[in-house]
C-alpha cells in the first residue's frame, strides 16, 4: 500500500502537487472565483488555507496546466491563458524595524522591474507599483493579476507600537 502524504504546513500548491501530497480538490471553486472579475478579501482565521489558495491562483493564472492534471480545473478550463502575476507575500520579514515593510516592497518591486522594465525605478514604491502594472499589461497584452498574501502581518507584528503601526498603515494604504 502506498504511503499517504498529508500536507501539514505546506502552503505551496506547486510543492503539494509535485510531491504527491493529499489535496482536497477545490479547483472548481478556484475556476468560478477566477471567472468573476473583481477584488476579493479573504478574512479567514490562521491556518485556514489562504496562502495555499493564493499559491493555487498563482499557478492557475501563470498557466501551469500540468499541476491541475486530474483535478476539476483541468476539465473546466479550455483556454489556459497565461497572465502576468504579481504575488506580494508579506510573510517574509520581521516588521519590528521601521524600514522592514519598505524593504519587502522594494525586493518585490525589483523582481518585477527586472521582468517588466525598470524605467521608473527612481520613483516612490507606490508609483513604481503602478508603473509595473502598466508595463506588464503593455508587454503581455493581458490583464495583470495581483495577489497579496499575509497583508496583515506587518500590523499584527507591531501591535501596541502605535507609531510604527501608523507608518505601516500609511504604506499599505498607498
Amino acid at each position: 500500500m502506498a504511503e499517504i502524504l498529508y500536507p501539514i504546513g505546506i502552503q505551496s500548491f506547486v510543492k503539494l502537487r509535485e510531491a504527491g501530497f493529499v489535496y482536497v480538490d477545490k479547483t472548481r471553486q478556484v475556476y468560478e472565483l477566477a471567472r468573476t472579475e473583481g477584488y476579493y478579501f479573504l478574512g479567514r482565521p490562521r491556518r485556514f488555507g489562504k496562502s495555499l489558495l493564493i499559491s493555487t491562483l498563482e499557478a492557475y493564472f501563470s498557466g501551469q496546466r500540468e499541476l491541475f492534471k486530474g483535478l476539476a480545473l483541468e476539465q473546466l478550463e479550455k483556454e489556459w491563458t497565461t497572465y502576468p502575476v504579481l504575488h506580494l507575500d508579506l510573510n517574509t520579514a520581521d516588521y519590528s524595524r521601521d524600514d522592514a515593510l519598505r524593504a519587502v516592497f522594494n525586493r518585490h518591486l525589483e523582481s518585477w522591474e527586472s521582468r517588466y522594465g525598470d524605467k521608473y525605478k527612481d520613483r516612490s514604491c507606490e508609483e513604481r507599483f503602478l508603473q509595473i502594472i502598466e508595463l506588464a499589461y503593455e508587454k503581455t497584452g493581458k490583464k495583470v493579476v495581483i495577489l497579496v498574501d499575509e497583508y496583515d502581518k506587518p500590523l499584527l507584528q507591531t501591535f501596541g507600537k502605535d507609531e510604527l503601526q501608523e507608518k505601516y498603515r500609511s504604506q499599505l494604504k498607498a
